[in-house]
């Protein structure tokens, strides 16, 4: 399934993982589930902290395969083929499962660690879209940090009846809890803000508890800086 330079370029990225990671595949007798089976035994013997077995007894779709920490069942799962554009979702989701940290900002993974709720996302793509990947990687980041948050990332070439029965018109198309999410590309801010609800009382509350300010500045224009400057002349301190 991968080439050469695929595989070098793979063990290398490997090499960052700090914890194990499990790849759980649930398969069938179908060619893509072949597929997808000889595509995690080649990751497999590519790290040592990588391992790989099927369990065809869970009640999720065929052919599809969890990313977990060993003794979890809790992480992104890929339903069908991640390859294409998708390759790089794969493997940015092998290295935050096993330890490598995201290069997103610290107070939004620090948000996404603390919504509550139970959130169960599916979001339909295809191996040509250039949209898809941002919003698979937000969501699969996500299913990482937050226990509560479940995530799918479905091939619509190989769930081709899924697309049919929702009458998915274009990809990515998510669904939250079974119902449309969202169609086209999303940032991972813009899903986060979406979903956490109580984002604004914590923000809220947060600022209660600092101390008044004597002149808060809200912006850094032009008249933001002149009224941080007069402020400052002032002997006010600006914030």
């Amino acid at each position: 399934m991968l080439d050469t330079n695929m595989k070098t370029q793979l063990k290398a990225y490997l090499e960052k993982l700090t914890r194990p990671v499990e790849l759980i595949a649930t398969l069938d007798d179908s060619a893509k589930s072949a597929e997808i089976k000889e595509l995690l035994a080649e990751i497999a013997e590519l790290s040592e902290k990588v391992t790989f077995k099927e369990d065809n007894s869970l009640p999720v779709r065929k052919p599809s395969f969890l990313i977990a920490n060993p003794g979890s069942d809790q992480g992104p799962r890929f339903a069908g083929s991640p390859l294409g554009h998708e390759f790089t979702s794969l493997v940015l989701a092998l290295l935050w499962t096993g330890g490598h940290p995201s290069k997103e900002a610290q107070s939004l993974l620090e948000q996404i660690r603390d919504i509550d709720g139970d959130f169960e996302f599916e979001t339909y793509y295809s191996l040509s879209c250039h949209n898809c990947p941002d919003v698979v990687q937000a969501l699969n980041l996500m299913a990482v940090l937050n226990p509560r948050i479940k995530h799918t990332a479905i091939d619509g070439g190989t769930f081709q009846n899924e697309i049919t029965d929702r009458n998915v018109m274009g990809v990515p198309a998510v669904y939250l809890n079974g119902n449309e999410f969202g169609q086209g590309r999303m940032t991972l801010t813009e899903i986060v803000a979406k979903v956490d609800t109580g984002a604004e009382k914590r923000a809220a509350e947060e600022l209660n508890k600092r101390d008044a300010y004597d002149v808060l500045i809200v912006g850094s224009g032009p008249a933001g800086a002149a009224a941080a400057v007069y402020s400052a002349r002032k002997a006010f301190v600006p914030v």
